[in-house]
């Protein structure tokens, strides 16, 4: 199989997960899965979230998906428990379809990791 097919049944696998448990089986899109990647990494599940509370969510996940590709570096907690990260590597110029394989390739990489899917 293919490299790409496989990140594509990979994909749909994770979608199709998340969709059932977070969007009573309407389909998400990236941003939706970024967003509820940013919750899980900021551990404070049960709780509402302002406009730019989300925004900052979706680029904990970014930082954290993006961290073993070598662009982001943890760096610390503030004091109301958001983790920060630190730039290592400039992000390469990308198209919008080259973002969004990225963006993919890492997800399903997150949840591998997190045998959320095999």
């Amino acid at each position: 199989m293919s490299r790409d097919e496989q990140l594509k049944q990979r994909w749909k696998a994770v979608v199709e997960k998340l969709s059932s448990q977070f969007a009573n089986g309407d389909i998400l899109d990236l941003d939706a899965v970024i967003y509820l990647i940013g919750i899980q990494e900021l551990g404070q599940l049960h709780r509402e979230y302002k406009k730019e509370d989300k925004i900052g969510l979706m680029h904990i996940a970014i930082c954290k998906l993006l961290e073993p590709y070598g662009y982001y570096e943890f760096d610390y907690f503030d004091e109301q428990g958001w983790p920060h990260y630190k730039t290592k590597e400039e992000l390469p110029h990308l198209k919008a379809g080259e973002q969004s394989i990225l963006m993919k390739d890492a997800i399903v990489n997150y949840f591998l990791e997190t045998k959320f899917i095999q």
